[in-house]
């Protein structure tokens, strides 16, 4: 049975001013709260304000903490020291798949990523005025910036562009988000682990019919309008140990990584399942020995109140010589 510590609502009322969280979260040098994945309501605001915390004439301090799925980069200095950071598989500088674009659910507007006055963004840059130092376990030779018109130089670690979602330090309520039919989003997020990769949980699967009627494997994906299932893709260019798709096809069609074996919910999922390592050094599931993929532009079938089933309509898509295909289970 597939469960979850950290679903929350990211269209919902956002929260409590700068204000009030500096009242609560007393944070001193060192003083880090434990990292936990912790269920949430209402969106993020304290991020939103990080001028305060961007340590103006120095460097952002990007720092370790040990959080639920591992060692992860945190903030590290300022106001916010302690609150975790992520990022999208859609960035790939100078391509951002967070962006400022506006989007609108009824009367209210939104965007992935904003400056740091706009109340409307959920995703806050992690921004620096100065080089980004390194705190104890990070490896400063990862660590950089990318400036961005509207935001400012953002922090980057492994070439992957930081992030705040948090209301409070020691929370992970972002970890997983996928962006499906949300363009430019069209990705995951993650938590990044102080190696420079993603660190990701281990993923569920599952036999599913999608939104055109057909049987697909499929993955329990996390979304603003809770869990659903997407189908998977393999890749005709791909062998058994290794992926043809990468930089502007790994955008489009996303990699489906992991840390371990991954869960499966219900019996129809019968296949082998095993795993390739990716140049990058991630780790991508493969069902009967073909690796495993999402469509970043997966469109979605309303089916009742907030929720939608997956169309598939990835299906036959040819990129970069090679034809994307459903897996069927």
């Amino acid at each position: 049975m597939h469960t979850t510590t950290h679903t929350k609502d990211r269209r919902g009322s956002r929260g409590g001013t700068l204000a009030a969280v500096l009242a609560t979260v007393a944070l001193g040098a060192g003083l880090v709260a434990p990292l936990v994945a912790s269920a949430s309501t209402g969106r993020p605001a304290v991020a939103r304000h990080h001028a305060a915390s961007t340590h103006a004439g120095h460097g952002t301090v990007v720092a370790m903490a040990d959080g639920p799925y591992g060692a992860q980069l945190i903030d590290g200095g300022g106001q916010l020291a302690g609150y975790s950071v992520y990022s999208i598989t859609s960035d790939s500088p100078p391509h951002f798949g967070c962006t400022t674009m506006v989007f609108h659910l009824g009367p209210q507007g939104f965007s992935c990523t904003g400056p740091l006055t706009d109340q409307n963004q959920e995703w806050p840059p992690l921004l620096t005025t100065a080089a980004p130092k390194a705190g104890p376990g990070v490896n400063q030779a990862l660590l950089s910036s990318v400036y961005r018109k509207g935001l400012g130089h953002q922090v980057t670690y492994g070439g992957h562009p930081l992030y705040l979602f948090d209301n409070s330090a020691g929370q992970v309520t972002g970890e997983g988000f996928d962006e499906p039919s949300l363009p430019p989003d069209q990705g995951s997020w993650w938590l990044v682990s102080p190696t420079g990769t993603f660190l990701m949980w281990n993923q569920t699967l599952a036999s599913r019919v999608d939104g055109l009627g057909a049987t697909a494997l499929s993955a329990m994906l996390l979304t603003g309008g809770g869990w659903h299932a997407f189908p998977l893709y393999s890749y005709s260019l791909d062998t058994s140990t290794t992926s043809a798709c990468t930089a502007t096809c790994a955008r489009l069609f996303e990699p489906l990584l992991t840390t371990g074996t991954p869960g499966i919910e219900g019996t129809g999922v019968t296949g082998t399942i095993g795993t390739i390592t990716r140049a990058d050094g991630s780790t991508q599931l493969t069902y009967n020995g073909h690796p495993l993929y999402l469509f970043g532009d997966e469109g979605v079938k309303r089916s009742g109140g907030f929720g939608g089933l997956a169309l598939g309509n990835g299906n036959g898509k040819v990129v970069g010589g090679g034809t994307f295909s459903v897996v069927t289970p």
